[in-house]
């Protein structure tokens, strides 16, 4: 099988220490790629086929899971490296915009509100139609999102035992015939 190597400066990454990360190739399309150089600070790099960046450089937005457990793992059309090294591994914070900075009064309508008060509510045995309390839905998105985070978390600690697994040698005793098992740090 054939061994990948991340092209980023100062990744380690192998495929030969840890299979169960995943490499991508760069893109095909013209502008895509040059973010992709620009990204990875590789200016004057020539590209071969056989040229990947691990998955340990893309937010997991734009990484898609494989649906089986023998899929691969696929980036999302123009997703571009931009965890590394040097920026800690994280983004920077987005200023918010204004609507989001300042506060906004309620917006009151124009109609009479006393008709509204008016009608009475009708409790419908069954509402197919209705849809969820936002609080739930929240609610739910939050567990997702947290059963997400622990998956990667996995997935890492997975990554990092794979990694120190090669560092268990056999040692045998000379005058002895007992193997002990050493783990070096």
């Amino acid at each position: 099988l054939f061994k990948c190597r991340c092209c980023v400066p100062l990744c380690q990454a192998s495929s030969k220490y840890n299979s169960l990360l995943s490499f991508h190739t760069f893109p095909s399309d013209a502008e895509i790629r040059r973010k992709w150089l620009v990204a990875i600070q590789r200016d004057k790099f020539t590209v071969t086929p056989h040229t990947r960046v691990c998955r340990r450089h893309f937010n997991k937005e734009d990484l898609r899971e494989p649906v089986s457990e023998t899929g691969r793992r696929l980036l999302n059309k123009g997703a571009v490296p931009a965890l590394f090294e040097w920026n800690n591994f994280t983004l920077p914070t987005s200023r918010p915009g204004i609507w989001e900075r300042k506060e906004r009064p309620p917006q009151v309508s124009e109609d009479d509100g006393d008709t509204a008060c008016e009608k009475a509510y009708i409790p419908m045995a069954h509402d197919y139609a209705s849809a969820p309390d936002p609080a739930v839905v929240d609610l739910a998105l939050d567990d997702n999102m947290s059963l997400r985070d622990e998956i990667l978390k996995l997935r890492e600690h997975v990554e990092k035992l794979t990694m120190n697994q090669r560092h268990i040698h056999k040692v045998r005793c000379p005058d002895c015939s007992v193997e002990l098992l050493q783990q070096q740090i």
